[in-house]
């Protein structure tokens, strides 16, 4: 199925299938094997079974999906896997507003609307890009591990912000931001590369939260309190600004 075409009419053939584990995931999926393995027989099955499941768990984390992006140049997609948490105007990260040499134009400091998608150890922590175009910033930040759920994570917590600029000169940032429990950021990409939309760009390893800046004149097509997926829901269509309202139940 992946790089198949499927469409709204019917086109293309979709079946289930169990998620492939992410190379990243491997080497701790296999350690935990071996624990596991080495406490049954050494400890007994009342050690060794918790440790099984463990690493049943731990293989689970790293599951890597196969996702179907919508192809179309308007639309914004989920980087992540998650809750939507927080939506609000604030301005992009001052690393990505200020000159650093690299050849890339700064971003604009004026207030643009963030989405923030708040990731659980339960959901898939592989992420992609937005939109498809040329990586250009990858900015890593040392910081804090504070609640990713807090606003203020996105200025203390550990992060890692991408820059994409499509060829039209469109530009979207999104952060990757480590949580209380996640302690390490994993990209996949780097400045040059070119990516299509919905291409895996890296992973937070164990819950954390990515934050999405929207151009400017875009507002969100999703809602707070709103489950996403990865590749898949659109965030947000370029120049659209509806106001779209939601009922929970």
């Amino acid at each position: 199925m992946p790089g198949d075409i499927l469409d709204n009419q019917g086109r293309g053939e979709a079946s289930w299938q169990w998620p492939s584990i992410h190379r990243e995931g491997r080497k701790f999926g296999a350690i935990a094997g071996v624990v596991a393995l080495v406490a049954w027989l050494f400890l007994g099955p009342w050690v060794g079974w918790p440790l099984a499941v463990l690493t049943l768990c731990v293989l689970a984390f790293f599951r890597d999906p196969i996702r179907v992006t919508p192809q179309d140049d308007r639309f914004i997609v989920a980087p992540a896997d998650g809750l939507v948490t927080l939506i609000g105007k604030v301005p992009p990260p001052r690393e990505l507003t200020m000159d650093d040499g690299s050849g890339a134009a700064p971003l604009s400091s004026e207030p643009v609307t963030r989405i923030s998608i708040f990731m659980s150890v339960f959901d898939v922590h592989i992420n992609r890009t937005p939109i498809a175009g040329t990586v250009k910033r990858v900015i890593y930040i040392p910081g804090k591990f504070v609640n990713a759920d807090l606003d203020k994570a996105s200025e203390e917590n550990e992060r890692q912000h991408i820059l994409v600029e499509r060829s039209d000169g469109l530009r979207i940032c999104f952060t990757q931001i480590a949580g209380l429990v996640a302690r390490r950021i994993v990209p996949f990409v780097k400045p040059g590369d070119i990516i299509a939309a919905g291409q895996r760009v890296g992973l937070i390893r164990f819950g954390s939260r990515v934050d999405v800046y929207l151009p400017a004149g875009t507002e969100p097509k999703v809602l707070m309190g709103q489950k996403i997926v990865a590749g898949e829901t659109i965030l947000g269509e370029v120049a659209s600004a509806p106001l779209i309202e939601g009922v929970a139940q």
